[in-house]
């Protein structure tokens, strides 16, 4: 049977192997394929696709793929859903001399991402034959030594596991030398060469031997080492172990020169034959070995290297016992250290696959992120347990072994965080426990779900009319806390109606800026209000919107001119009132009528006569628009004479000349003298009228001035003034046809009792003044255009009082009159009557 008829026969094995154990992947609910090691790349492994109920249709559309750390060796055909090698594949190089070999392989679909995992076992072929470290070894026999005693052999090296590893020595044929092969586990062969047959060196001094290490491929393969014997001389007692296996525990962080075990061994000889030296036996030059030392002279085995568990947890060491003879003899014996974990190793995070991006509206159980996770300690040391620190959204599910993912866990808000970073900690079991956190960032992408949001409900614009057409009455602006095209916000308006009229006529709004222009001068007397609706709309899919009402008040301006209604409405049209002869002060005259069409203090009319001034007939209520007299109609009465003057040269020439003027004799009628009693009685009655009320308002005032002290002035919710000195209080109101009215106080004794009232000016008034002492403090009261000052106890004629506060009176349309007090507008603790042109006494 040639190489190729071999090879083929190998072939249909493996692949034999591969549909058996396909079979049983896909009954155990885990996908597991076989393949050779060193198969060449393209080489099928099995059809991925189908095993995983993928569409193959998909493959390359959802970016199918291998992933991990064991992608290197294989790739899927996209096209028809096959694995297939992609590398070279060495069993050795992977697992060394772990009996089982398999890689785990991860492959990545998207759209949905999804993660499979799979396992692929590595199928050992006999690509290594058995091999020695040293190509030869010397040994030295003394040709007394006896029959059975044992001389150990360096051990074949077989990168090759399970059938084909070491399976047996053979040793050259010779006459006195047996080979003694013992199985000390599944793995481990030693080999010794065993005397049989006495030596004389005196015979041979020199026996060359080779041993062979075969392995168990079929055909085998082998490996050779010379072994060389020199015989030597005398020397006849060996050196005896206690024990020929010693064993011993040690920790992995173990430090240099610790003991680990002492060994001891006996030889019969006395001197130096009888002293012994100890040593390792270390043909192969074994690392593990070296990391360990022993004292020649005491035996005492210590640490000399670092130890680590997870690289070896085991170490084989021999220990030879030689005399220091002429001839020297030894014997050796075993020693099997074991080395004990020590959580000394953190777990270590690695994020394998990892979404870019996660859209805020993600449901729960969004895969994220790939995580694995490993502790290269043993047993509890080992175990790890994964968990978030934050409170986050997210959390960690375990999927395979040591591998997690990260998926959503909850509601997330890019508005509220944009990004998060998940701090995953992982902690063994060990004591004291270990653990390493790794952070990963998160970012959220956004999502419209935010409509924008105007600053208040309703928006509320004064605009004054006649105000330019284009100008800008008002910005509105909204926020939306969405991003980009989420957040960028236009503005219309969406109901177009406004009392029959269009609002696109009356207003514009700027979609981007949100800026309100009218399109038209606004008159208050037409439109006093309108309102709209704005609506705010953002550009994102589908877009959302908000709305506000928009209420529009104009405001009034003075562009009207008061009308005259009829009947004197007619412009420049002269118009006649008839009164009598007689007509006494106060007659009344018309009534003037108008109105103004704005509205609050724009129409607040008062009215006035344009007559020149001095003509002092009649006079106009500034509020009720009444004409009425100011006096009486009838016209003054008067007498003439004429007188002749001479001029003389001398005044003794003056003579003169009287011209007898006839007198002419009138006689006492009745009626007369009823009209003198008449007067009389009338006279007689108002003095006493008059001494009545001055002795009263005197004996009222006199004790309330003597006891005067400081003002005060309150105000009140109706619009009047209380003025108070002591037991003594003015209250002040004011009527509503006065545009503007004052009241000012000045604290301070009363004027002397002579003083008068000095002046009443202001337009139609009289006119009578007297000055008072610069020293005297008086009072002002200011009201309107006009200003009276006054004085206490006036000495002016009473009649001429009255007269002119009457006036007065018509004018600001006071009701009725007291003596020196005109009407209602302000009131005394006194119950005096005080109108808008009166004074204090």
């Amino acid at each position: 049977m040639d190489r190729m008829q071999r090879r083929d026969i190998f072939r249909h094995w493996i692949y034999f192997v591969f549909h058996v154990s396909h079979i049983w992947g896909l009954t155990t609910a885990q996908v597991v394929y076989s393949v050779a090691e060193e198969s060449s790349p393209g080489t099928t492994v099995g059809h991925l696709a189908k095993d995983l109920h993928l569409d193959v249709q998909q493959l390359e559309t959802r970016g199918f793929q291998i992933s991990g750390p064991n992608a290197r060796y294989f790739e899927v055909n996209v096209k028809t859903g096959i694995l297939l090698v992609r590398d070279r594949i060495d069993r050795e190089e992977l697992c060394s001399r772990n009996v089982k070999c398999s890689l785990e392989v991860e492959a990545i679909v998207n759209s949905p991402l999804n993660l499979f995992r799979f396992e692929v076992k590595i199928v050992d072929m006999n690509d290594n034959a058995p091999s020695f470290r040293i190509p030869g070894i010397a040994l030295n026999v003394s040709e007394s030594a006896f029959p059975g005693e044992r001389f150990t052999l360096p051990n074949a090296f077989d990168a090759d596991v399970g059938g084909y590893s070491v399976k047996g020595y053979r040793l050259s044929q010779n006459e006195h030398f047996t080979l003694d092969v013992q199985h000390g586990g599944e793995q481990a062969m030693d080999a010794e060469m065993v005397l049989q047959k006495a030596l004389d060196r005196e015979k041979q001094a020199v026996i060359r031997l080779t041993l062979t290490a075969v392995d168990g491929g079929k055909p085998p393969k082998s490996g050779t080492l010379h072994v060389t014997v020199n015989v030597q001389d005398v020397n006849d007692n060996v050196p005896v172990f206690d024990t020929s296996l010693y064993k011993a525990t040690v920790a992995e962080n173990t430090p240099r020169g610790a003991n680990v075990i002492s060994v001891h061994a006996r030889d019969l000889d006395e001197g130096l034959n009888g002293d012994i030296v100890y040593s390792f036996i270390n043909h192969d030059n074994d690392h593990n070995v070296n990391t360990f030392a022993i004292n020649p002279v005491t035996g005492e085995i210590t640490v000399n290297g670092e130890l680590d568990h997870e690289k070896s947890n085991a170490v084989e060491i021999r220990v030879q016992a030689k005399d220091k003879g002429q001839i020297p003899r030894a014997s050796h014996c075993k020693i099997l250290v074991e080395i004990t974990d020590v959580n000394d190793n953190p777990p270590e995070i690695s994020v394998t696959s990892l979404v870019d991006v996660v859209r805020e509206d993600a449901a729960p159980d969004t895969m994220v992120g790939l995580i694995t996770v490993r502790d290269n300690d043993s047993d509890k040391n080992g175990v790890v347990q994964v968990r978030i620190v934050d409170s986050v959204p997210f959390t960690i599910k375990n999927t395979y072994k040591n591998h997690y993912s990260l998926v959503v866990d909850g509601s997330l808000d890019r508005e509220r965080a944009s990004q998060y970073n998940v701090t995953i900690a992982a902690t063994d079991e060990g004591d004291p426990p270990l653990s390493s956190t790794s952070v990963i960032t998160v970012h959220v992408s956004d999502v419209n779900d935010n409509a924008p949001r105007f600053k208040e409900p309703v928006i509320n614009i004064f605009v004054k009319e006649n105000s330019p057409v284009g100008g800008v009455i008002y910005a509105i602006t909204a926020d939306d806390p969405d991003m980009n095209d989420n957040a960028k916000v236009t503005f219309s308006v969406i109901n177009n109606n406004i009392k029959n009229n269009v609002i696109g006529s009356v207003i514009n709004i700027n979609s981007e800026t949100g800026d309100i222009v009218s399109l038209q001068a606004f008159n208050y007397e037409e439109l006093k209000t309108f309102q709209f609706k704005v609506q705010a709309t953002d550009s994102g899919v589908p877009p959302l919107s908000s709305n506000v009402t928009v209420n529009v008040f104009i405001l009034d301006e003075n562009d009207n001119s008061p009308a005259v209604l009829a009947p004197y409405s007619e412009h420049g049209s002269v118009n006649s009132e008839n009164i009598p002869y007689s007509a006494e002060a106060g007659y009344f005259v018309a009534k003037i009528r108008a109105v103004d069409a704005d509205s609050g203090y724009n129409a607040l009319l008062s009215y006035h006569l344009s007559e020149p001034k001095g003509n002092n007939l009649f006079r106009i209520g500034t509020s009720t628009g009444e004409i009425r007299t100011k006096r009486r109609m009838k016209p003054s009465l008067s007498a003439t004479v004429s007188i002749d003057v001479v001029v003389v040269e001398s005044t003794a020439d003056i003579q003169t000349q009287f011209r007898h003027v006839p007198i002419k004799e009138e006689s006492f009628s009745d009626l007369n003298l009823y009209l003198l009693i008449a007067i009389v009685s009338v006279s007689v009655v108002f003095l006493l009228s008059l001494i009545s009320l001055i002795a009263v308002k005197c004996h009222r005032t006199d004790g309330s001035f003597s006891r005067y002290s400081a003002p005060m002035i309150t105000t009140h919710p109706d619009g009047s003034w209380s003025y108070s000195k002591a037991t003594q209080q003015y209250d002040v109101c004011f009527s509503s046809d006065t545009l503007k009215s004052d009241v000012v106080v000045f604290p301070g004794p009363f004027p002397p009792v002579d003083a008068e009232l000095i002046s009443i000016n202001g337009g139609d008034t009289f006119t009578r003044t007297q000055t008072l002492p610069s020293s005297e403090k008086s009072a002002w009261w200011h009201r309107g255009s006009t200003r009276v000052r006054f004085g206490t106890n006036a000495q002016q004629n009473p009649s001429d009082a009255v007269h002119g506060l009457e006036s007065e009176r018509e004018v600001l349309g006071c009701e009725r009159i007291a003596f020196i007090a005109t009407c209602g507008c302000a009131r005394t603790a006194a119950a005096d009557t005080i109108c808008d042109f009166g004074f204090l006494h």
